[in-house]
């Protein structure tokens, strides 16, 4: 199996005369968790997009496990976004029948496992789980998949600290171990302990791609200190 798992070369996106990706070069490897890191309008959410096959590049290439986003591509990535895609009225069982349905690597029995753990039944439905929980249940659905590649738009992002352990404790245990997580987030210190690897993203450019340990290294500080430094003046 190819080490190499996601790879762009000079990979742009525009909207208009406005670019949210310019001319990315960028090689992700298997087995890792990385940080896709920026404020408000770097292009996290675009990057994620494109690598999901919702958006096609304006110019450059993208490829995940030797293939360019497609249907291939579809089948060994799990996503997160950042927005409930579920309807309010389904029940925690509807959720597994879904996504048994239309992902052959999903594993009901950890999903369910997972939900025992939230204090959720398989009859409980969504309209009746606070926003937290509702998170917590559709990542408990993306990390029992056994995915090559996990993509979490925001996955702590407006959730109380105690929830943001559980998110990070879920991530760490249930992932693909041959697969890499990359999360998007700017709430760095939150998700620093669990990083194998950061890669900051400013107006569109990747400006540091780099090991946690490298970084702590060479800078002798945090990625969460590294980044209020490299974007003291963006916001």
């Amino acid at each position: 199996m190819n080490q190499e798992l996601i790879l762009a070369q000079s990979l742009t996106k525009t909207y208009g005369v406005k670019s949210a990706l310019n001319h990315i070069d960028l090689t992700v490897g298997r087995g890792r968790i990385v940080g896709l890191l920026g404020p408000n309008g770097s292009g996290k959410t675009t990057f994620i997009k494109l690598l999901c096959g919702l958006l096609q590049p304006s110019s450059g290439t993208l490829v995940i496990g030797g293939n360019t986003p497609g249907v291939e591509t579809k089948s060994i990535i799990s996503y997160l976004p950042d927005r409930m895609y579920f309807a309010d009225w389904m029940k925690a069982s509807d959720l597994t029948d879904f996504f048994a349905d239309f992902y052959a690597d999903f594993d009901r029995p950890k999903a369910m496992e997972m939900f025992k753990a939230l204090g959720i039944g398989s009859k409980d439905r969504l309209k009746t789980m606070s926003k937290g929980t509702k998170e917590k249940v559709q990542l408990a659905l993306i990390m029992s998949r056994k995915a090559q590649l996990y993509l979490l738009d925001e996955p702590i992002g407006g959730v109380d600290p105690a929830a943001r352990d559980f998110i990070l404790n879920t991530i760490l245990t249930n992932y693909n171990e041959d697969g890499t997580v990359m999360l998007s987030t700017h709430l760095i210190s939150d998700i620093e302990r669990v990083l194998d690897e950061v890669i900051f993203l400013k107006n569109g450019q990747v400006v540091r791609h780099d090991t946690v340990d490298n970084i702590r290294e060479q800078e002798g500080t945090s990625v969460d200190q590294l980044f209020r430094e490299i974007f003291a003046y963006s916001n």
